[in-house]
């Protein structure tokens, strides 16, 4: 009876322990969260990414063992980050008629940019493509929840399965240096700053005193530029 007794203590502190080890990094996985939640549309939440982070990490707390893994952290971080874009992936229920209206919206938006240095509103690409409202912005909402995420992320979230088994890293990193040697030197600068330094695009519109929607379009460009390429 005593080993019993004994044996359920063990557990039940076991689990505190594990329970503890989770809550100890819930806060580097609200900072993932957030600084993901820069790269996105207004409609994907932050606490939706953070509620989605904690409960892989919760998962991962239980089954971690130190003995295998001498850093929680180290084991957990690629897996929690893995979790936020397995989100992201499930957002994207688009029927190949809304893909061909995100393009249009994208077409439009580059060909707007150009003449007016600025990028239209939802209520003028839905009047130009005779759309209603209501599907314009979501359309707008699902081209930005990629292009303006880390290369990594993207090259994660838009392949199929696993990029990385059907591109070699070497090849991909090839055709990202072709696309930046296509730019002037003022583009390469604000993908050098937004990708390599992680500035936000209110941080690079700090620096190089240009506006967060001139750097966005630029950063949106150069993205689906790499993409294709690497597609």
């Amino acid at each position: 009876m005593s080993g019993t007794n004994s044996s359920n203590a063990y557990a039940a502190q076991r689990q505190e322990a594990l329970n503890d080890l989770a809550v100890q990094y819930l806060p580097a996985v609200k900072a993932m969260a957030h600084r993901l939640k820069e790269r996105l549309p207004a409609s994907v939440e932050a606490s939706d990414l953070i509620s989605i982070g904690a409960e892989e990490l919760i998962k991962l707390a239980r089954r971690y063992d130190a003995e295998i893994n001498d850093s929680f952290w180290g084991y957990a971080k690629k897996r929690v980050h893995g979790a936020m874009l397995d989100f992201l992936r499930s957002l994207d229920t688009i029927s190949r008629s809304d893909r061909k209206l995100i393009k249009d919206v994208e077409r439009l938006i580059i060909s707007y940019f150009g003449e007016h240095d600025e990028e239209p509103t939802d209520e003028y690409i839905a009047q130009e493509l005779r759309e209603d409202i209501a599907k314009v912005q979501k359309a707008r909402d699902a081209g930005d929840v990629g292009t303006l995420m880390s290369l990594d992320d993207q090259l994660q979230l838009f392949g199929e399965d696993n990029v990385e088994k059907k591109v070699l890293r070497d090849e991909a990193i090839e055709q990202v240096t072709f696309v930046l040697s296509e730019m002037n030197e003022r583009e390469q600068m604000i993908i050098q700053l937004y990708f390599y330094e992680e500035l936000n695009l209110k941080e690079i519109s700090g620096v190089l005193n240009i506006t967060e929607s001139r750097i966005s379009q630029i950063i949106k460009n150069v993205t689906r530029k790499i993409r294709e390429r690497v597609a």
